[in-house]
């Protein structure tokens, strides 16, 4: 320990020399610490305005474990793989998403919108729509139901010789031809037909007048069904339809009934409904709903009298104007003029063309084809 006198013993330091020595040190400290303070805070400030704070909040820790969030508090070195919230933030635009036509002016997105965009498929290529083709040139891409039963047919098995379709199944035909039959194609000479190749015949037994409502049986039903089961052709027959409601539907069916006789018939009878082209009718009204209880009202009849009820229609009646869905255990008839058909659900016949020439019909004759022997049935 040294005590305040030991100064004195030095011989040339005097106390006024040694209080302005201290005194010039504590000047000297004085402004390096000002300045050093002063450099601190701008550096301090700059660092501020160029990289804002991160806080770290419990819902961004809120995917990982207890143990990334003690660590984040605690100030641990983590990876990225530990922090889970790589998914809030937005996907980017892919080059395959297609831009909204509002945005089209703009050329691209803007800058930093990382705003996902819906892709639009082509219905004509997505395989889950089918076109609709309707009667005034319109056309409508319509989403094929998940519900309804499919065909299976491979239509590459399909062989047409001399405007007679049919079908193959491992190199054996599976499918028979038939003709449809009304007072349209005046005189029919059944034997010449069947020698043409014409397994069955769908014969018209009457239609409702579309303005007057009228029952009228065709005038040459009596004949056709006579001379065509003479020639030993298989039979089915169908009703051209306008009724309005359930009533009319059985009174229909009812007047098929009864004109069939003593006759054996093997294949469908057939509820035709259709509106009638560049005319108005009485089933104009009716709702999708109601004519599809019309259809079944008609069918049921039918069917409860022992016979293969089935319905008639293109593909713009099957798919807009009933419901299907109602009506899954009737068979279907397609009409469809067409090299292939491209109806989605299951069918049974086809009618693919109406304007052939056929030994034994003098005017056209309707084609079809029926992928079913009913006469088995």
């Amino acid at each position: 320990m040294r005590l305040p006198n030991d100064f004195e013993e030095r011989p040339g330091i005097t106390p006024t020399l040694v209080s302005a020595m201290l005194a010039v040190t504590l000047l000297v400290g004085t402004i390096l610490s000002v300045v050093l303070l002063m450099n601190h805070r701008e550096e301090k400030k700059t660092a501020d305005e160029s990289t804002p704070p991160v806080i770290i909040t419990e819902d961004d820790m809120g995917a990982g474990s207890t143990e990334t969030k003690e660590a984040l508090l605690t100030g641990s070195t983590l990876s990225p793989d530990d922090l889970e919230f790589w998914d809030k933030y937005p996907p980017q635009v892919s080059a395959s998403m297609s831009v909204p036509e509002d945005n089209a002016s703009q050329g691209s997105l803007e800058a930093g919108d990382t705003s996902s965009v819906p892709v639009e498929k082509d219905p004509a290529t997505d395989g889950k729509h089918t076109l609709v083709k309707y009667a005034d040139g319109r056309e409508e891409w319509v989403l094929i139901s998940p519900y309804l039963p499919k065909h299976e047919y491979d239509f590459t098995k399909l062989v047409c010789q001399s405007d007679l379709m049919k079908y193959y199944v491992d190199g054996k035909q599976v499918s028979f031809v038939g003709v449809d039959i009304s007072k349209y194609q005046d005189y029919v000479d059944f034997v010449k037909l069947k020698k043409a190749g014409i397994d069955f015949v769908m014969i018209r037994v009457g239609a409702r007048g579309y303005g007057t409502g009228q029952l009228v049986v065709d005038e040459y039903f009596s004949d056709n069904i006579k001379r065509a089961s003479d020639a030993g052709l298989q039979i089915g027959l169908y009703f051209f339809s306008q009724a309005v409601n359930k009533d009319e539907a059985v009174e229909e069916a009812n007047l098929v009934l009864q004109n069939i006789g003593d006759y054996r018939i093997d294949y469908p009878i057939a509820f035709d409904m259709e509106h009638i082209p560049n005319d108005t009718s009485r089933i104009d009204a009716l709702s999708k709903s109601e004519k599809t209880s019309i259809a079944k009202a008609f069918l049921d009849t039918v069917q409860e009298a022992g016979h293969i009820g089935v319905i008639y229609g293109n593909k713009e009646w099957l798919i807009k104007e009933i419901d299907m869905s109602k009506l899954t255990a009737y068979d279907v008839w397609l009409s469809q003029m067409a090299d292939i058909p491209d109806y989605p659900y299951k069918f049974s016949m086809w009618q693919y063309k109406n304007d052939v020439l056929i030994d034994g019909i003098a005017g056209y004759a309707h084609l079809n084809i029926s992928f079913i022997d009913y006469s088995q049935k």
